[in-house]
């Protein structure tokens, strides 16, 4: 995990809104949220390991699961996981074996992130800023 240095760091906004400028950006909300917490993850690779910028958010006013939550960002980072080769590849178990292996641990869950993912996430930071914090 590599923390990124941003301007969107504790900024407020409704979670609609955020939803609606992020998603068509590729930006989804992890499936492990909470109701006062969660992240959007943007999956930058998936070549062997899978790449996300990540960015946490928590709920200032409401619950997540309550309409018109609004939300403080956290600071931004990436993240890199490591899953076991050839779980998915493997048909012998047939479609019972892959609905467990499906939802495997990763072999990694802070692999190491190279310097060439470090720059796409500076980008990708700069993109995020620019999505999100008016002009002015």
């Amino acid at each position: 995990m590599i923390p990124m240095d941003s301007r969107v760091e504790n900024r407020i906004y409704s979670l609609y809104v955020l939803e609606e400028l992020l998603k068509p950006e590729g930006y989804v909300i992890a499936s492990n949220w909470d109701y006062d917490n969660g992240h959007f993850d943007l999956k930058i690779d998936d070549e062997g390991k899978y790449y996300y910028l990540r960015i946490p958010f928590y709920a200032v006013a409401g619950s997540l699961d309550y309409p018109g939550v609004t939300v403080r960002l956290e600071k931004p980072f990436l993240l890199a996981h490591q899953y076991e080769k050839g779980i998915d590849e493997d048909s012998r178990g047939g479609a019972f074996q892959g609905t467990f292996n499906q939802f495997q641990p990763p072999i990694d869950p802070d692999a190491h992130i190279p310097n060439d993912y470090i720059d796409i996430g500076k980008q990708l930071v700069e993109k995020l800023e620019q999505l999100v914090i008016p002009e002015g």
